[in-house]
């Protein structure tokens, strides 16, 4: 899916919340923190890593698509 950024940046645990791939920001962190989520494909273990335009975020199931 994509997410339309509409600042310069958002927080990790953020986009997972808002794009549906997890209930809440807590289940978000939880999720980073278990190594479950890639960013560009890497490991990002940061939950408030700033996301910015151009950016891919990865996971099993899922691929966010920052523009």
């Amino acid at each position: 899916m994509d997410f339309e950024l509409r600042s310069d940046y958002i927080p990790l645990c953020d986009l997972l919340k808002y794009c549906g791939i997890t209930e809440t920001g807590g289940m978000a962190k939880m999720l980073i923190a278990e190594g479950m989520v890639l960013v560009d494909g890497e490991v990002e273990l940061r939950k408030t890593c700033k996301i910015r335009s151009g950016q891919l975020v990865t996971g099993e199931g899922f691929a966010i698509r920052v523009v």
